[in-house]
């Protein structure tokens, strides 16, 4: 049977309207410029537009967006202008913070807030604002710059944990690794580590008192270093940071 122009029209048109009709994952990219993905999010979940090229399902958001989605396989550039030290969320970011004790909704920032330093948890009222675009974990900043987190390199196979830290430039090159979201949980890994627990984290005061984070290598609340605390991370979308 001979197809006419008209007729593969029709039938990629269908095929379009299938794919936007599907649902988009949790924390999944819902829309940008070029998207031809899913641009519905599940119950519960809105999707926020970040800029004119990734727009992503958060949960509980209360600005749901038109999407305009992002090449596939494009990398978004994030134009967000929320500071650090804020405490309002803007559209498109998470706080992320920790939920177990000692460090009970302590959250993510740099130890000198706003610039390339040691990455801390701290109080609330210095939240930091965060997110997670092509594997990179990126804090946003006034004026619409952003901060990108680093891990140190392992320097043997007995190293038990892994710093992290602020840097201006994308996380590059062997130590890279890749941030990601499960659930609204933090995760990290690279192909040269084997973890037994990708969310496992831990943080551990200096000779001030800030509250260093690390990349754990080990198991969760197994072997903890001396000092330390064993943590996981997670994202929290509410509108404020509460304590």
């Amino acid at each position: 049977m001979k197809l006419t122009v008209a007729s593969l029209a029709c039938a990629l048109f269908l095929v379009v309207g299938i794919s936007a009709q599907a649902t988009a994952p949790q924390w999944g990219q819902c829309g940008g410029q070029g998207w031809t993905g899913p641009t519905t999010c599940p119950s519960g979940w809105a999707c926020v537009e970040t800029n004119q090229y990734y727009s992503q399902c958060l949960q509980g958001a209360s600005t749901p967006t038109s999407p305009t989605s992002a090449p596939s396989g494009g990398s978004p550039t994030t134009t967000s202008t929320s500071p650090s030290g804020t405490t309002t969320l803007l559209p498109g970011n998470s706080f992320i913070r920790a939920v177990e004790d000692p460090n009970f909704h302590k959250y993510l920032q740099s130890e000198v807030l706003g610039t390339a330093s040691d990455a801390v948890l701290g109080e609330p009222s210095n939240a930091s604002q965060f997110q997670i675009v092509n594997g990179q974990l990126i804090q946003e900043l006034p004026g619409g710059g952003s901060l990108y987190a680093v891990v140190e390199g392992r320097a043997n196979s007995t190293v038990t944990k892994l710093k992290m830290s602020w840097s201006t430039t994308p996380a590059s090159g062997d130590n890279a690794g890749t941030f990601m979201w499960s659930g609204d949980t933090v995760e990290w890994s690279i192909p040269t580590i084997q973890r037994p627990q990708l969310n496992a984290w831990l943080v551990c005061p200096d000779a001030d008192g800030n509250k260093d984070v690390y990349i754990n290598l080990g198991n969760y609340d197994y072997q903890t270093p001396a000092g330390c605390a064993d943590e996981t991370i997670h994202a929290y979308t509410g509108a404020t940071a509460t304590p």
